[in-house]
């Protein structure tokens, strides 16, 4: 459906604007107004529009810890007794110092207060819940369990968080390693060799080989530092543009998936976050159909998200999950003799959500890996580097003293 911009005044009395999706502007405005909103201006979306409300939305955009404060605090009000509309009155007080997410606890409650449910309510916040939250909510609804609903959910978002914040945790110190390693080369070879070229220059004696190779890189970048800024502002643009094409990146992520032991993190990690998702959405009845849509949009990698669309088609035609899945030759094998044990046992449910701890652990232990083999790398990397600078200048130093070991 064509994209549309729009300017609207919201039950507050604030102007708001955005962008949506709809079949044309009548549909919009109509839909705006559904919302409680006044639609002040409604026009198709072009290219300059998208870019700068695309900035826009992000800055204003709630987090995931956002949304699991959130959900954790609703969770634990209904739990107590509280009826929905008193509890998301309770927590527009508790989050007064969020002045985001507090407006948005507003605009759902006056939703709620109108008869729509808490589903329907959180699915019309422009995208800020993903389909997988609408849909343990409006389970949670259909099944009069929705507290129990939001404690899965909110443990759900914790444990995404966690993981999420392991990789980033783990990664931050080969970062500053190579950063730092990077800057260290950068000055030694554009500040300390061009101090000892004059005098190599005044010699008149030909220098060694390794010598002659530091003082000529030293010599290019002093004249050409530009051109290895703008390599890697070009690499990553052209890679950014790879990855937001969709047939180009399922290539990238083959290639990924293929790394060692990069490729096991990557893969490790899907399998968990598939497993806990899936296992999730079943516990709250969720049809495996449904529930398999809804992974399939939760997946990075582009192709395990083919594999899951393709065991899609196959459960569709009758077959089993683990059977479909383990053709692709894709996912860990204890994984697959899990889920297949699961589904023989009519236990699916918990044998998947066992499947994301098991790999939870198994990320941990191989980001460890991964990082007991980058740090001592990238040490050794740059002493011999740096080393190699040293002894160069110093073979330079003995040859213009016309001293010999």
């Amino acid at each position: 459906m064509p994209l549309f911009t729009y300017k609207a005044i919201n039950s507050h009395g604030e102007t708001e604007e955005g962008i949506r999706d709809a079949v044309d502007e009548q549909q919009l405005i109509a839909s705006l107004q559904s919302e409680g909103y006044i639609p002040i201006r409604v026009t198709a979306a072009s290219r300059r529009s998208m870019f700068g409300l695309g900035l826009g939305a992000k800055q204003s955009k709630l987090t995931q810890k956002d949304i699991a404060l959130f959900t954790g605090e609703l969770a634990t009000l209904l739990e107590s007794g509280l009826p929905l509309d008193k509890s998301l009155s309770v927590l527009i007080d508790l989050t007064e110092d969020k002045e985001r997410l507090s407006k948005l606890i507003a605009r759902v409650l006056e939703l709620v207060k109108s008869g729509s449910s808490l589903a329907d309510a959180l699915e019309r916040q422009s995208g800020i819940f993903t389909k997988f939250y609408l849909n343990m909510i409006r389970a949670g609804e259909a099944g009069g369990g929705l507290s129990d609903v939001l404690v899965r959910l909110s443990e759900y978002l914790e444990r995404s968080q966690e993981l999420k914040d392991t990789v980033s945790t783990a990664l931050i110190y080969p970062a500053i390693l190579l950063i730092m390693s990077l800057a260290s080369l950068f000055v030694m070879l554009t500040f300390v060799v061009p101090q000892f070229t004059e005098m190599f220059e005044s010699a008149g004696k030909a220098l060694p080989i390794s010598t002659q190779i530091v003082v000529g890189l030293a010599e290019w970048l002093q004249s050409y530092w530009w051109i290895l800024i703008g390599g890697t502002v070009l690499v990553i643009g052209f890679m950014r543009f790879q990855l937001a094409d969709p047939v180009t990146k399922k290539a990238w992520d083959n290639r990924f998936l293929k790394l060692p032991l990069a490729g096991t993190i990557i893969l490790n990690k899907e399998t968990a976050n598939i497993s806990r998702t899936l296992g999730t959405l079943l516990g709250n009845g969720v049809s495996i159909l449904a529930a398999m849509a809804i992974v399939r949009e939760t997946v990075d990698n582009q192709v395990v998200a083919a594999a899951i669309q393709e065991t899609e088609e196959q459960l569709k035609q009758g077959k089993h999950m683990s059977d479909a899945l383990q053709e692709k030759g894709l996912f860990p094998k204890m994984a697959m003799q899990m889920i297949k044990m699961g589904e023989e046992t009519g236990r699916l449910e918990e044998m998947l959500l066992r499947v994301a701890r098991i790999y939870d652990k198994q990320l941990r232990v191989s980001i460890q890996r991964l990082l007991a083999l980058l740090e001592p790398a990238l040490i050794i990397t740059l002493g011999i580097m740096i080393a190699g600078i040293i002894v160069s200048i110093l073979l330079a130093i003995l040859s213009v003293n016309d001293l010999a070991f």
